[in-house]
């Protein structure tokens, strides 16, 4: 029932469900009282209200927006509460006191100064808002001063508004003792409060503390790409739960030949870009983006399919490539909007004929194998468990755009898989990665995971209470401990090393301070290492465990497990570079010979329906390798699917890179010599007839502003270029 609520009011955890409750309550206890009178119920209602309003504010709970929505923001319950205030006062028979007055006029006066500090607190936001957001680009040509302090402008209005606490307490307790002094010294407070808030603002909108104008920022990121003369480009746009999918790249681009640049076209995605080397521009506007000059690019790549693309794929003197974010059997691999590309690179030979089948206008001469750079961290499978018990990833991906019953095994049989395996007849350890789209378009998909979520949890208490495991758990408590203390240690580190520079400052003053530190970004990547694997030993080997957010990667999970279940997804793909057995599910329950002929990845997997019941031949395959049916198809589909491991995957990615900008200098080469020879030509022909002919018609039949004497175009090698 608690969890049905929770659902249904949008909120995240029952403290938040509370404190909706008690707001909902305290608004109409707070008028109850003012129309009794109660001047003590008043004040115990209307400081429910508050702590109840501040604590959904701190949660950024989905019901402050909602109430946003319909017209019961913040300053209009602020506002209630003040008026009731003054009705509890004429209920008191104050109406004709000087405390009245008081309280009224501080409130007029109160109000009236939230638009100065409002109007200041957004100018102050706009004028330090560059163009660009930059990380590891030198732009010392611009000077951008510190960012106001954080506490000055982090929910300002939230904090303007909250200055009325004073008044409202000075007038109560007046109201209530009799002491009109207590009440004239509260809105005082208030007054000078906000008074002094707004005017500490001031200062901020002199010229030295506000970030140059756009044209000044533009020119010099216009100067530092031509000092910097990038030649690979990985363009990306999306929303911030897409982030992984541009992260996912970066490693690749560390070590890419040529001069590699990261271009973006939203802000809020720089902050969730993982550490990197290379140079990160973000470019919001399309027609800031359109006047950078890019002309030393030769080879732009495209993680996603989305409509700011064009953005950039207008720019004819680069060649542009989609590289997607995953190899799989989905639609999505096999998009028609590709073939706006110049080509289309695949992992492997499946990729290929996938377009094949697909028929959506790729030409094969188009697709290159490049194989899947990132999955170099990936271990490969011994044949044996890790541990005395075998670990099972389960990793479905989301339930997709559509209602497919396909997309996703979450929704049909993730509970029974789940199950099904806490439940084995010889135990194993369940490991749950969700796809971290789960739940954001299908609220089932949602309520499914929390209920996976709490199987998962439900068993490993289970587990940690049963007297198999006490003697494992008592041996491995001190070590865990440690493993747990050095994980605080280096969260603290890595937090320290996150953000360059002073803390809270804005994102044009990280753009300032955010240039590339290669002893940094080293201690942070022995520091990752070392996370993951006090991660991994800050618990028992059997425990299950519900891994979501960035950290740990679904690659650390994929060399912990000996199996693993997942759904018609890239996962799958990448799983194959391990080697170990896998089930993917029928979700739509094509039949296994039709899900086969649909869905390459899945010719070595074991096909589950969505009972789950076929998973014990899954577990028969960890367990034993002379059960294992599928270890040849396996090895024979991963170089289908991913490539020959004869040369390594960023070896090729590199080839593909340098054969693709040979393309481009060479028809930007052959552009430039059509045009230049038509120029040449013209002015040959101008020498021999000593300009045009009698009529006006130069030789050749073409008038000197281009067009044909008929007022037709000029067709063929003679049509003029546009510029």
């Amino acid at each position: 029932m608690i969890s049905t609520a929770i659902r249904l009011a949008r909120v995240g955890s029952l403290s938040e469900l509370a404190a909706a409750a008690l707001m909902g309550l305290g608004y109409p206890c707070v008028m109850i009282a003012a129309l009794i009178p109660n001047i003590w119920f008043f004040a115990a209602a209307g400081a429910v209200t508050y702590v109840a309003d501040w604590y959904l504010h701190q949660k950024g709970s989905y019901l402050v927006n909602r109430l946003n929505k319909v017209r019961i923001g913040l300053p209009i319950r602020f506002l209630l509460r003040e008026l009731l205030l003054v009705l509890l006062l004429a209920r008191e028979n104050l109406a004709d006191t000087p405390l009245f007055y008081a309280a009224v006029a501080g409130f007029l006066v109160f109000y009236g100064l939230q638009a100065p500090q409002g109007a200041l607190a957004t100018l102050i936001r706009l004028r330090r808002t560059m163009p660009v957001v930059t990380r590891n680009v030198d732009l010392h040509a611009v000077r951008i001063p510190d960012a106001p302090p954080k506490a000055l402008l982090r929910r300002s209005g939230e904090k303007m508004l909250h200055l009325d606490i004073p008044a409202m307490a000075g007038v109560v307790i007046a109201a209530g003792t009799g002491e009109d002094v207590i009440g004239y010294a509260g809105v005082a407070t208030t007054l000078a409060l906000g008074l002094i808030y707004t005017a500490v603002l001031v200062p901020y909108l002199r010229r030295k503390r506000r970030v140059p104008g756009a044209p000044a920022v533009l020119k010099a990121v216009s100067t530092w790409l031509r000092e910097y003369r990038p030649t690979v480009v990985l363009y990306f746009s999306g929303s911030d739960e897409s982030a992984y999918q541009v992260n996912m790249w970066l490693e690749t681009l560390e070590h890419v030949e040529g001069r590699p640049l990261i271009l973006m076209r939203e802000r809020s995605l720089v902050s969730k870009l993982a550490p990197t080397s290379v140079p990160v521009i973000c470019v919001p506007g399309g027609t800031h983006l359109m006047n950078l000059d890019l002309s030393m690019v030769r080879v732009t790549l495209y993680p996603a399919n989305v409509g700011k693309n064009i953005h950039m794929l207008r720019v004819p003197t680069m060649k542009h490539v989609f590289i997607g974010h995953g190899d799989s059997d989905k639609l999505a691999s096999v998009n028609p909007f590709s073939k706006v590309y110049d080509e289309v690179w695949t992992a492997g030979r499946a990729g290929r004929d996938r377009y094949a089948l697909a028929d959506v206008g790729v030409r094969d001469d188009d697709i290159v194998e490049v194989g899947r750079p990132q999955l170099a961290p990936i271990e490969t499978w011994t044949g044996t468990p890790k541990n005395d018990m075998p670990t099972i990833l389960y990793a479905p991906t989301w339930e997709g755009w559509d209602d497919n019953p396909g997309n996703t095994s979450l929704l049909l049989a993730g509970e029974n898989i789940v199950r099904r395996l806490l439940e084995a007849e010889k135990p194993v350890r369940v490991i749950y990665k969700p796809h971290p789209f789960t739940g954001i378009r299908n609220k089932k998909a949602k309520a499914v995971h929390a209920r996976i979520t709490a199987l998962v949890q439900a068993a490993g208490a289970e587990r940690a209470a049963d007297p198999r495991w006490a003697k494992e758990a008592a041996a491995a408590q001190s070590g865990q401990a440690a493993a747990r203390a050095e994980l605080t240690r280096i969260e603290a580190r890595l937090a320290a090393l996150a953000a360059p520079g002073r803390a809270g400052g804005d994102e044009s003053e990280k753009s300032r301070v955010s240039l590339a530190d290669p002893v940094r970004l080293a201690e942070i990547k022995k520091l990752r290492a070392e996370w993951n694997d006090a991660y991994w030993r800050s618990f028992g080997w059997w425990e299950h465990k519900v891994v979501t957010g960035s950290e740990p990667k679904l690659y650390d999970c994929f060399n912990q497990a000996d199996g693993m279940v997942s759904d018609i997804s890239s996962v799958v793909s990448d799983f194959i570079a391990s080697g170990k057995p896998y089930a993917v599910t029928d979700s739509a329950e094509l039949g296994i010979e039709e899900f086969q002929r649909q869905n390459t990845a899945v010719r070595a997997a074991v096909i589950l329906s969505n009972s789950g019941e076929e998973i014990g031949e899954l577990l028969d395959a960890v367990a034993d390798p002379a059960a294992d049916r599928q270890a040849d198809a396996r090895r024979e589909l991963k170089e289908y699917l991913l490539g020959s491991d004869e040369s390594t995957s960023i070896e090729r990615f590199n080839a593909a890179v340098r054969a693709l900008t040979d393309k481009a200098e060479a028809r930007n080469v052959a552009v430039e010599q059509r045009i230049g020879g038509q120029f040449l030509g013209e002015l040959d022909r101008e020498a021999d007839a000593g300009g045009v002919e009698p009529n006006g018609v130069a030789p050749g039949g073409i008038e000197p502003n281009g067009i044909e004497p008929d007022g037709a175009e000029p067709t063929g090698a003679e049509a003029p270029v546009a510029h």
